[in-house]
């Protein structure tokens, strides 16, 4: 995954009416390389353009300027490829359908994927986040893990080689969050699977990723080594 010059600027009126015109810059200029098979973090404070930056890999948001790209293909002019390409999982989850059971959400998103063998993919995707002995039960009375696992459960059921993940572990208690960290861990070793996660924790950035970028104000103003807390530290202090 790769991205040159990225740029997306969206229009002040409408959004906020007391200002006549102008635009809000989300992303300006930024450039990202993640390699195949790398957990890399993206981190940065509310409005630093990380879901904009993720939203265009899945080519949902159109960039203004500049070129992403997903194993080689630009999710503007390969954008149906692309989108079988990226698995997309957010903190909300607002595609769940709650009345239904995980294994229903699943195969509700398998024929969107137009999959031809959905009963073994929703079998694969509930055993590796392990929802087995929830599958069967309203997602209405799930708890926040499990949710979180059943939306990584639908992001890797077409066998995505590259996982967008919106603030995943957003809250999340400490032992829930490793164990999902762990899921993901199993992800990338099985499967090979790259993994771009937003998130706020710094702890989490430092201790999930192998490399973690710095957003603010749809810049980016560093690239931090996975396992080294005290220079992500200082680089968001110095930020601030």
């Amino acid at each position: 995954m790769q991205t040159t010059g990225l740029t997306k600027r969206y229009p002040l009126r409408g959004l906020l009416p007391w200002r006549a015109s102008g635009y809000v810059e989300a992303l300006r200029g930024v450039d990202v390389a993640v390699p195949p098979g790398a957990i890399h973090g993206i981190i940065g404070p509310n409005g630093s353009g990380k879901s904009t930056l993720l939203r265009v890999l899945a080519t949902l948001v159109l960039p203004d300027a500049g070129r992403a790209e997903v194993h080689g293909h630009d999710v503007q002019v390969d954008e149906r490829r692309v989108r079988g390409m990226v698995g997309l999982s957010t903190g909300e989850e607002r595609g769940v359908y709650w009345r239904l059971t995980p294994r229903q959400n699943l195969e509700f998103a398998a024929a969107l994927h137009h999959l031809t063998d959905a009963g073994h993919a929703i079998e694969v995707a509930l055993h590796r986040v392990g929802l087995e002995p929830y599958a069967d039960r309203p997602a209405a009375g799930l708890s926040q893990g499990l949710m979180r696992r059943l939306g990584l459960a639908r992001a890797i059921l077409h066998e995505p080689p590259l996982l967008l993940l919106d603030e995943p572990t957003r809250s999340l208690d400490p032992a829930t969050k490793d164990e999902f960290h762990r899921v993901l861990d199993e992800l990338r070793r099985t499967r090979s699977s790259t993994i771009v996660l937003t998130t706020h924790d710094l702890h989490e950035a430092a201790g999930a990723c192998e490399t973690v970028t710095v957003l603010r104000d749809g810049l980016v103003t560093a690239v931090v080594r996975g396992g080294d807390d005290a220079g992500l530290r200082r680089e968001l202090d110095r930020q601030s």
